[in-house]
């Protein structure tokens, strides 16, 4: 049986003209023959990348990453130099994703542990359903602004909404892009935040207007304890993408938790 030659620490693939499957095949074999670094170039929509990699494994893409990045991922890392599109970090239990452009719907669903950075803005259902186990606390930061239904039936983890300025991203029309809200609104997020919420914590930087939150949570300041785990996600943010800290942690957050860990215990009991 011939052996297996070990590759070089950093590799780099060319993902043009691969199927989802074929690309997800080749990064495997990469890691699995000794790749600690794998760049990727020419991505364009190869869903589920990343799914399932333990640590020790550094993903750069370059390109468009399709539905599902990071899938069930358990500690490896991935870099995304441009836009992901839906669902990234769907069930993610360790490791990290940092995507330099904006998401699509539902980044964060179902996330279990790790940290989900996104310099821009995301669509809706972002965060739904996160939730944390003992010492497992899944992070979403989004750095630009999110659409609706923010953080539905979360459960656990920490979810912030910064409302930067989305950066420059190729392939996105400025001004234009399909997750912008309308410009005369001054909101952060959409319509039903927070819409069942039943644990966990999001960090608005700036208002949210009582009639785009869900009767399920409460508005509130940030306490001391708020500010030091603040410092430290925001921070970890901040260095991923070249931003001082300082300026982001130096304006008003407001704090949405929910009044009730069983928020529609009374429809279902007997």
């Amino acid at each position: 049986m011939a052996r297996k030659t070990a590759l070089p620490a950093e590799v780099t693939i060319d993902a043009r003209g691969f199927h989802y499957r074929e690309l997800n095949e080749e990064i495997r074999r990469a890691a699995g023959r000794g790749a600690r670094t794998i760049k990727v170039v020419n991505v364009n929509g190869q869903r589920y990348i990343g799914a399932g990699l333990g640590p020790g494994v550094r993903l750069l893409l370059h390109g468009t990453p399709g539905n599902d990045l990071g899938a069930f991922m358990d500690g490896a890392e991935i870099e995304v130099f441009g836009n992901a599109q839906d669902g990234a970090g769907n069930t993610m239990n360790a490791g990290k994703i940092v995507i330099h452009g904006q998401a699509g719907q539902i980044a964060g669903l179902s996330m279990r542990g790790g940290r989900l950075y996104i310099r821009g803005s995301v669509g809706y259902r972002s965060g739904i359903h996160m939730k944390g186990y003992e010492d497992q606390v899944p992070v979403v930061v989004i750095g630009g602004r999110a659409g609706a239904f923010l953080a539905e039936y979360m459960a656990g983890g920490r979810l912030y909404v910064l409302g930067l300025e989305d950066p420059p991203c190729p392939g996105r029309i400025p001004g234009n892009g399909p997750f912008r809200l309308p410009p005369r609104s001054r909101s952060l997020t959409g319509i039903y935040t927070g819409t069942g919420m039943h644990g966990g914590v999001v960090y608005i930087r700036g208002e949210v207007p009582p009639h785009l939150l869900g009767k399920e949570v409460a508005v509130s300041e940030p306490g001391p304890e708020d500010q030091r785990v603040m410092e430290e996600d925001l921070s970890d943010f901040a260095s991923c993408f070249g931003l001082d800290p300082r300026t982001i942690l130096g304006a008003p957050f407001v704090k949405i938790a929910p009044q009730s860990h069983r928020p529609y215990g009374r429809f279902y009991a007997y």
